[in-house]
């Protein structure tokens, strides 16, 4: 009975291993969980995307305009607070946060999704993006007729092929390049800044011209008139215009000594004559 007794009392001896056996089976399982987590933890945040200037994009390559020409492009446009601007080919969004940080609502269109991400981050830090918006889209299949600003970088193959649409615009629809040109467009203004700039540094600005070839009639005579982008020529009567000039909807042109200035609204014009003595005008379509 002793050593039956003696034996029961050893009986706690692997009651003491199993509870033992337990906590050390948690404890491992909460150690391989805490190392399989380490490396999750020690991971950094994802990166921003960051694009490197010469990439290829779908039509161009990127190379970000410097900023002291952005300023500048805005200022020879007169974007103001009440123009709705539309820039092509946005990049990292700078020349729309640049015109939104002036009060301009304004929309970049960006083929590259990346870089839109990067643009609205950018805008969200600049405290603009409720002005500041991005697409991500073709430019060519894009909808500019609400904008009254224009501003892009592209090639000149790009702006030839863009220019019919850019032309059916709204009158007085100022459109602004860096460095590149619209063909045998001639622009209305360039300036190109030497401060701040090494390079891609002029600015060029057109403004649609409005519609003015054909036939008019201006009292008992027929003004016939022949356009070439913002140039104009023709004839009032017999006699020849010459210093023919659109810009937007202002047209000037003067006959014999005479000064023509005026305006157009659709199928009418109307303004002033200076010359010998002042007077006005209205012309209608023919």
């Amino acid at each position: 009975m002793h050593t039956s007794f003696e034996t029961a009392a050893s009986l706690p001896a692997p009651i003491t291993y199993i509870r033992y056996g337990a906590s050390r089976s948690r404890l491992l399982a909460f150690l391989f969980g805490l190392i399989i987590s380490m490396p999750i933890m020690a991971q950094p945040a994802t990166a921003t995307y960051q694009p490197n200037e010469g990439q290829e994009g779908k039509d161009v390559i990127w190379v970000p305009t410097p900023q002291s020409l952005v300023e500048k492009m805005l200022d020879i446009a007169k974007a103001a607070p009440n123009d709705y601007l539309i820039d092509l080919g946005s990049g990292d969004g700078r020349t729309v946060i640049t015109a939104a940080r002036r009060g301009i609502r304004a929309h970049g269109i960006e083929y590259n999704p990346d870089l839109v991400a990067l643009s609205r981050e950018n805008a969200a830090k600049a405290g603009v993006a409720d002005k500041a918006t991005f697409a991500t889209a073709d430019l060519f299949e894009t909808d500019l007729s609400q904008a009254q600003v224009i501003t892009m970088f592209l090639l000149p193959s790009l702006n030839i092929k863009l220019r019919p649409r850019l032309l059916d615009l709204q009158p007085g629809t100022r459109i602004v390049s860096n460095s590149f040109t619209m063909g045998d467009w001639k622009p209305d203004e360039t300036v190109t800044i030497t401060e701040n700039c090494r390079h891609w540094c002029t600015a060029l600005l057109w403004i649609v011209p409005a519609k003015v070839e054909g036939s008019w009639r201006v009292g008992g005579q027929v003004l016939k008139l022949n356009q070439e982008y913002q140039t104009v020529s023709g004839t009032l009567g017999a006699l020849p215009i010459s210093e023919g000039r659109l810009l937007g909807n202002n047209i000037s042109f003067t006959v014999k000594g005479v000064r023509y200035t005026g305006n157009v609204n659709g199928k009418t014009m109307s303004g002033k004559i200076e010359g010998p003595r002042t007077a006005s005008w209205k012309a209608s379509r023919a």
